[in-house]
Order: structure tokens, then C-alpha cells, then sequence
């Protein structure tokens, strides 16, 4: 017999243990099954899991599973990213806590030493992925610096190198200048700042009476200012156009150029021009061909330079911000200085302020590589879930800029590159080769030096979905598993990877990673907000899980991701949800009390009981349902549908419709019963298997003492049309539809719970005679009714009535409860929800809130307003119900 009370804790690591060691993640590239395939976004070596890993991971493995039971071959591909930067600081903070740096122990033996923590402390993450109940095939783990991957990313970038698609280049990219190296855009964080709007006068050449205004939130860039724009049409300077200022505290002369960067409505319509400090600058300089002047160093001060003035050479950029103010203000070119709110970038991992820095790096042509990827989307070889994404990609790609591959660390892919005496570059994939091709270049050995940058791990990132399966050698795991069939992630990297897989993916296999890219949304907090250290609303996982199991998060998660609208989680649906899986815990119990086991060999079909023959076709439907929801990536449909199967058809209504057979006489109807029952719940363990796998696994082992395999190696149940009977579901439905209108008069009229109430059906047509004098005793019991007949009269006064179909539902309420007081808190209920209604619309038709509130706060007074709304309507109809009885 079950135990009285589930606990989770006591099962997940039991069954997590024999699925992993009997090998049921495993795919199967020897099977002649449908190959399907899920390419793990790979977690940070260095992560931990989050709710956001909750989220996509729990998704992923819902599908995984699924198909499993499909009977497809499902390869759920797992591995982890390198994570350049962020390794190399874990073991950087480590090394510092024993006072050394990486440059005391050099290279190669900080590469030893990130080698050994990625060994001792590196599979967190995947630890924390098997709490979750996440199923990939481990055997088949990757890891981006395996010695397999990086065969591919030497090969990959070599190509490329060949295709003239890598290339060096100077341009300006996002500096950390405390790491010490170029940062993608996704490792820059916004933050917002209260500042100053500097407006510098800049006198012209040749007109020492007259200046141009220029406004900068950075004054120590001004030193490396190389022209002044404004706007081609704007009047007050189109005769400047092609003349010069002249630099203050520099004296260099700077070109005023035409450019519709400019915009004449803000401030003095004249932009100071920065081409090596600014990314806007940097086109603008490219576009007039202007000099590019770099006037910090790697460590954001001010360069030691002829080019500047001495007095502020080897400042910290805010020092040398403050004396150059001071300096101008002294010369009174200083015009006005205004507080200014603004963006300012840091580095997500530094905290440092980042800065736009024009230095040499490794480029990849994106715009080359993009057209394809873009052309891919056009045509639907990959499709976007939520549809509304491909904007976003095509957005992006359209617009996109050369990718910035190279890294200023030690930890990464080092770039295959190798440099001659004279600066000569030799692209191989291993050094061997390019001493070979140094020697034929030379003609004679030659001492060759290695570049010392690694590759932006998005690089090697790019290659997962090929890489992972064994090219550039030709497997048949490649043949069998290439495209995937999904990929599940966030909107934040459709950019920095979605899309690069697209490149390199039809560049290098000729067709795309994935077929359908599936889009999750945020997970928030309960009010909408994100979730952040700052703020302290960031709600651990795995905390959920050991106080609620791991069923009832995954449950949660899955019944919440509604495509295209965040997550609002608040701990209190975690509960909801592990609520539901003791409801299915004692529901299990109830079937073992009352004797109702698994009969093998019993068809569901030969059931001759009204009541079997409609719960077999609800399952059927159920089935259907669920598994059309989970293909359209519609997961919160198909756990609403099997919540609302399991819950409420099986539990509240078929148990109860059965409990007089169950304590009846009739032993063929006991035993066909028991035999439906059994059959019913061991459905509802495999439909719910994918989301809730633990407790349907453990109900699974314990009900069934001979079975033959785990649940997790069962087929997703599927039927024909013949299991739904529309006689019996019409006549069960009709039940269940009686006695939820009872219930709803009932509670909106406040009727005491003890009170035996009678029913008069009126108007009834002789099918609904005939329902109701079948299942009249359960209706009795299940609508609290002390009789339910069929009349021709009127209504008696004093009654309710609501519609049925053909018949009137009539209900005399006189001297069960007082009908002017009711109508009396019915009206008062109403007006104070048209109270709150008229509130929050006032709020929403205010034009200042609406421009000032976040979206989250806007989208939570809409979703309380229709709340109110619809329960204003419901209390309205049952208002109306009592006025109609008097």
C-alpha cells in the first residue's frame, strides 16, 4: 500500500539514478526508429542553476521525453561552454586569494590550473541538471574546449581565413579596462547613471569672436575629437560646412563636416566627432574619412603621447575629466553644465565603465555569412515560435555589423594564427603547418610567434550543433542527428548564437542547425519584475525543489509558459502545483484501497457502464490534446489539459460517479470498473510522465508489481475514434453540467454548505427525464439535494433558475436564505469591484503613468482590471438570477 504522504525527496535521486544507469536517456544511431534531436544550449562551466535554466531545461526535457514515448529516437545533446572570460576570473579570484596572479604563474600552467578546476568544480551545473529531472544522453556529454571541438574551431576559422571571411581589422570595440580585453555586447550591461551634459564652446578657425557649441556627457574624449558635425540642412551652420575649429586645450584644427547623423533638434545641433571613442563617431569618421585619434590606453587613462597636451598624459579618464573642465572652464569656453540622466555600459562581469577603444582585432564578415542565414528564415527551413521573433532576427541580421572574434585572455581557443620576423601571418590549424608554410614562404625554418588571443566563445558556440556530433569527421551520428529538429531558448540570444549557428551551420553542412526555434519567455517575479541580486527577488530553484519536489516546479514552469508572455512566478503556484501531485498521490491510494489494479489484457473499449465508456473517451481526448499542444510548443495548454483531466474529470467527477458501483452488488459492474479505473490512472501516469516524471515514475513502480520496464520506456498513449462514445459522453457531460450549475447558484447565493435544497427541472425533454431518473442518486448527493423532480409549472417564488439545454434549472431558495439581503451584497460587491475598475482605468487612461511605468506594472493593472471586470459580470448574472426570482 502507499504511504499516506508523497515525499519527494525520498524518490527523485532513486529513480534519476536507475534511469541514468540502465541507459534510458540514450539515443540509439544503430535504430531505425525517426531520428529527433535537441541541441543543449550549454551551460556556463562556471553556472549554477537558475530559474531561467528551470525554465528551458524543464521545456526541453518535456519534449525529449515525449518523443521519447513516441517512439522516435530522441537525442537530447548535453554538454557545457568553456565560458572564456568568466572561468578565467573564477580562477583568477582563486589565485588571488593565495596573492599570486596569472602572470606569476604564466600561460601555459594558468591554463593547467583552469584544466584543474573545470576537473574538481566544474559539473555543478550538470549536477544541479539531473535535480531537475533534465534527461540528455550524458554519455554523450561535450564539453567546447574538448579536444574533438576544438579540432573543429581551428578548422572552422582556418576556412574561413582562406574564404577572405576572417580577417584583422581596426575598428572600435567594447573595452574592459580592467580586464584587460574586447567584450561582446551581451557582456555589457546598461546601467542607468546620474551624470552631467557638458556644453563646450570650440572656437572657429580664423573667427576667434565666434565658437560652435558642442554638449558631451565625456570630456576627456575631446582630446581625441577629429571634426565637428552638423546637419547638411541645418541653416545656422551650412556655411561652416567644410571649414575647421579649432581644438580647445589642443590647438589641432578639426574639419566641420555635413552629416545627417547630426540632428538639429537636440541640443546645439553641432556633435563633436570622436571617431576611436564613440561607435556612431567611428561611422561618421569612416564615412568622411577622418583621423582616428586613440587617446586612452588599455587601462582607460590617458596615453603618454606627443599628441597630448602633457598635463593630462597618464591620467585616470576621471581625472583627467575633471582638469580638463576646470581647464576650459578657465578659459570661459565652458558654456553651461546641466545634471543628465543617462546609459552608461559596464562590463557585466568587471563592473567597470566600458569604453568604446579602437584596437587590432580578428573580424568575421557576418554581413557575408548572414545572407544565407537570413534567406533560411525567409523561406521557413527554420522556422521561429513564437513567429513574431523572426522580426527580431531579421532586424538584427539585416543590420548587422563585422563580428569581433578575438579576446584579450588566456583561456579560450587560441587563435590559429602565427607570426613571421616582418609581421607575415600564417593560418593553420596546427603550428606544425604553419612552420611549414613559414618555411616555404622564407625559404628556410623560421622562428614563428603564436597570437595570444583566444577565440569569443560564441565562436566555438557557433559550431554546437555540428561539432557536437563529430565533424569535421563524416559520423553517422552527424548524417543521422544534423539538422535538429528544435532549439529552445531564450529571446535574449537569438543574436549572439541563434543566429550564428544559422551561419556557420548552412556555411559549413549546407543546411540549417534546427527546424523550429522555439522562444521562451522571461521568468519574473510575482509582480512582474525581474529578477535581480540587487533587488532580492530572485527565487533559487532548487530551493523550490527541496520544499516542493521537483515535479511541482517543472509542473509550474510548464503551466505558466504561455507563448510570448513572461512568467510571473510566485512560490505560492509552486505550492498549487505540489498540491496537485498529492491530489494524484491519494487518488492513487483511493484506487489501491478500493482494489482497483492494473488488469492486463483489458480493453478499454469493451466497457459497458455509461459512465467507463465516457471516462475511456475522455482520456482519449485528453491524449490528443495534450500531444497536439506539445508539437505546437503550446506547453501551458497541455498541462492546463491534463491538470484539468486529472483533477477534475478523474478525481471530482469519475471517482464520485463510481463510489456506488465501487459499494454496490453488481460484481460485473465492481469489476469492469476496477479494471477502467486502473487503466484510467496508469493513462494519466504516462500523460503526465514528461512534465511530472518522479511521482509518476514512483506510482508507477509501486501500483504495478510485475511490470516490465520503468515508466519512462513507455509509449505515449494514442487511440482511434472508437474509444470515444458520443452517447456516453453527451449523457455524462449533461451530469456534470447539472450539478456545476448547482453549485455555482449555490455559492453565489451563499447557501449554507449543510443545506439539502430541492430541484425542480422544467420543461424537460424525455432524454433529460431519462438522465435524470439514471443518475439521480448521484445527483442527490453531488448537488447536496434533498429531491430532483421534473415539473410543467411555474416557478415557485422565491426560486432560481438557470438554462439547461432544453429544461430550466429551478431552485427554491424562499426561506433558505434571505433573498433582499443577498441582492443587497450582490449590489455591494459589484460596486466595489466598478469602483476598482474606474480606478485602475483612470490610472491607464493617464497618459504621464502610461509613459512612466515599466511594462510589467501596465501589464499587471490590465490583467486586474479584466479580473475585476469578469467577476463584476459573473455577480451582475447572479444578481439578475435573484431580482428574477421575487
Amino acid at each position: 500500500m502507499l504511504d499516506k504522504t508523497y515525499r519527494p525527496a525520498d524518490v527523485e535521486a532513486k529513480h534519476y539514478e536507475a534511469w541514468e544507469t540502465s541507459g534510458a536517456f540514450a539515443a540509439h544511431a544503430e535504430s531505425n526508429a525517426r531520428p529527433y534531436t535537441i541541441m543543449m544550449p550549454p551551460p556556463n562551466v562556471t553556472g549554477s542553476l537558475h530559474m531561467g535554466h528551470a525554465l528551458t531545461f524543464t521545456l526541453q526535457d518535456i519534449l525529449i521525453r515525449y518523443h521519447r514515448m513516441r517512439g522516435d529516437d530522441a537525442l537530447w545533446q548535453p554538454g557545457t561552454d568553456h565560458a572564456g572570460i568568466a572561468t578565467q576570473m573564477v580562477v583568477e579570484r582563486n589565485l588571488a586569494a593565495e596573492g599570486k596572479t596569472r602572470h606569476d604563474l604564466g600561460r601555459a600552467a594558468f591554463i593547467d590550473k583552469v584544466w584543474q578546476w573545470k576537473a574538481e568544480s566544474g559539473g555543478t551545473i550538470t549536477r544541479q541538471l539531473r535535480r531537475l529531472g533534465a534527461s540528455p544522453d550524458w554519455e554523450r556529454e561535450r564539453f567546447t574546449m574538448d579536444e574533438g571541438l576544438s579540432e573543429a574551431v581551428a578548422k572552422v576559422f582556418v576556412t574561413l581565413h582562406r574564404q577572405k571571411l576572417i580577417y584583422r581589422d581596426k575598428r572600435l570595440v567594447n573595452w574592459d579596462p580592467k580586464l584587460h580585453t574586447a567584450i561582446s555586447d551581451l557582456e555589457v550591461e546598461s546601467r542607468e547613471v546620474k551624470g552631467h551634459l557638458w556644453h563646450f564652446k570650440y572656437p572657429l578657425e580664423n573667427q576667434p569672436d565666434r565658437f560652435i557649441t558642442v554638449a558631451t556627457t565625456r570630456p576627456e574624449t575631446m582630446l581625441g575629437d577629429t571634426a565637428i558635425a552638423v546637419h547638411p540642412e541645418d541653416e545656422r551652420y551650412r556655411d561652416l560646412i567644410g571649414g575647421f575649429a579649432v581644438l580647445p586645450l589642443v590647438g589641432r584644427r578639426i574639419r566641420i563636416v555635413g552629416d545627417e547623423y547630426a540632428d538639429p533638434e537636440t541640443g546645439s545641433g553641432a556633435v563633436k566627432i570622436t571617431p576611436a571613442h564613440d561607435f556612431n563617431d567611428f561611422e561618421v569618421g569612416r564615412r568622411h574619412g577622418l583621423e582616428m585619434i586613440n587617446v586612452l590606453d588599455r587601462d582607460a587613462r590617458i596615453i603618454d603621447d606627443a599628441i597630448i597636451p602633457e598635463a593630462y598624459r597618464g591620467l585616470d579618464r576621471y581625472e583627467a575629466r575633471k582638469r580638463i573642465v576646470a581647464d576650459l572652464e578657465e578659459q570661459g569656453l565652458v558654456e553651461k553644465i546641466e545634471p543628465h540622466t543617462h546609459m552608461l555600459p559596464h562590463g557585466d562581469r568587471s563592473g567597470m565603465v566600458i569604453e568604446p577603444w579602437l584596437t587590432d582585432q580578428w573580424y568575421c564578415d557576418a554581413v557575408t555569412l548572414a545572407q544565407p542565414a537570413i534567406k533560411a528564415v525567409e523561406e521557413g527551413r527554420t522556422v521561429f515560435v513564437p513567429k513574431q521573433w523572426e522580426n527580431t532576427y531579421f532586424e538584427w541580421m539585416r543590420n548587422i555589423q563585422p563580428w569581433c572574434i578575438s579576446r584579450q585572455i588566456w583561456w579560450g581557443h587560441q587563435i590559429p594564427a602565427w607570426y613571421g620576423p616582418d609581421g607575415a601571418v600564417f593560418v593553420e590549424e596546427t603550428e606544425e603547418a604553419a612552420r611549414a608554410a613559414a618555411a616555404a614562404h622564407y625559404g628556410a625554418e623560421t622562428e614563428l610567434t603564436r597570437d595570444p588571443d583566444v577565440l569569443d566563445t560564441w565562436f566555438s558556440s557557433a559550431l554546437w550543433p555540428f561539432s557536437t556530433l563529430g565533424w569535421p569527421n563524416q559520423t553517422k551520428e552527424l548524417e543521422r542527428y544534423y539538422p535538429g529538429d528544435v532549439l529552445v531558448t531564450g529571446f535574449d540570444i537569438i543574436f549572439f548564437w541563434v543566429a550564428r549557428m544559422m551561419m556557420m551551420g548552412l556555411h559549413f553542412m549546407g543546411d540549417v542547425p534546427f527546424r523550429h526555434v522555439y522562444i521562451h519567455a522571461l521568468v519574473r517575479d510575482e509582480r512582474g519584475q525581474k529578477m535581480s541580486k540587487s533587488k532580492g527577488n530572485v527565487i533559487d530553484p532548487l530551493n523550490l525543489i527541496d520544499e516542493y519536489g521537483c515535479d511541482a516546479l517543472r509542473f509550474t514552469l510548464a503551466a505558466m509558459a504561455a507563448q510570448g508572455r513572461d512568467i510571473k512566478l510566485a512560490v505560492g503556484r509552486v505550492e498549487g502545483y505540489r498540491n496537485f501531485a498529492t491530489k494524484l498521490w491519494n487518488a492513487a491510494r483511493y484506487c489501491q484501497m478500493n482494489e482497483c489494479l492494473p488488469q492486463p489484457g483489458f480493453d478499454p473499449g469493451s466497457a459497458g457502464q455509461t459512465v467507463n465508456r465516457w471516462i475511456v473517451g475522455e482520456v482519449a481526448k485528453t491524449s490528443a490534446r495534450a500531444a497536439e499542444a506539445i508539437e505546437a510548443y503550446r506547453f501551458n495548454d497541455a498541462a492546463n489539459a491534463l491538470y484539468q483531466f486529472t483533477w477534475g474529470t478523474f478525481c471530482d467527477w469519475y471517482l464520485e460517479f463510481t463510489k456506488p458501483i465501487l459499494n454496490g452488488d453488481d460484481a460485473a459492474a465492481k469489476a469492469e470498473t476496477r479494471a477502467t479505473t486502473a487503466w484510467v490512472l496508469d493513462e494519466i501516469l504516462h500523460l503526465l510522465h514528461p512534465f511530472m516524471p518522479f511521482i509518476t515514475e514512483e506510482l508507477w513502480e509501486q501500483i504495478g508489481s510485475d511490470r516490465a520496464s520503468g515508466l519512462i520506456r513507455a509509449a505515449w498513449p494514442e487511440f482511434g475514434p472508437e474509444m470515444e462514445n458520443a452517447a456516453a459522453q453527451a449523457e455524462m457531460d449533461w451530469v456534470v453540467r447539472l450539478v456545476s450549475a448547482i453549485r455555482t447558484v449555490r455559492n453565489e447565493m451563499n447557501v449554507p454548505a449543510g443545506a439539502q435544497i430541492p430541484l425542480l427541472l422544467k420543461d424537460a425533454s424525455a432524454e433529460t427525464v431519462r438522465r435524470l431518473d439514471t443518475h439521480r442518486d448521484i445527483i442527490l448527493r453531488m448537488a447536496r439535494l434533498s429531491s430532483a423532480e421534473t415539473t410543467g409549472d411555474p416557478a415557485p417564488k422565491g426560486a432560481v433558475q438557470a438554462v439547461l439545454d432544453e429544461a430550466t434549472v429551478v431552485l427554491p431558495l424562499a426561506g433558505v436564505i434571505d433573498i433582499d439581503q443577498e441582492k443587497a451584497r450582490l449590489t455591494k460587491e459589484i460596486d466595489k469591484l466598478s469602483g476598482e475598475v474606474a480606478k485602475i482605468d483612470q490610472k491607464l487612461n493617464n497618459a504621464n503613468f502610461v509613459s512612466r511605468a515599466p511594462e510589467e506594472v501596465i501589464e499587471e493593472q490590465r490583467d486586474r482590471r479584466a479580473a475585476a471586470e469578469s467577476a463584476k459580470q459573473k455577480l451582475a448574472e447572479a444578481l439578475a438570477r435573484l431580482t428574477s426570482a421575487e
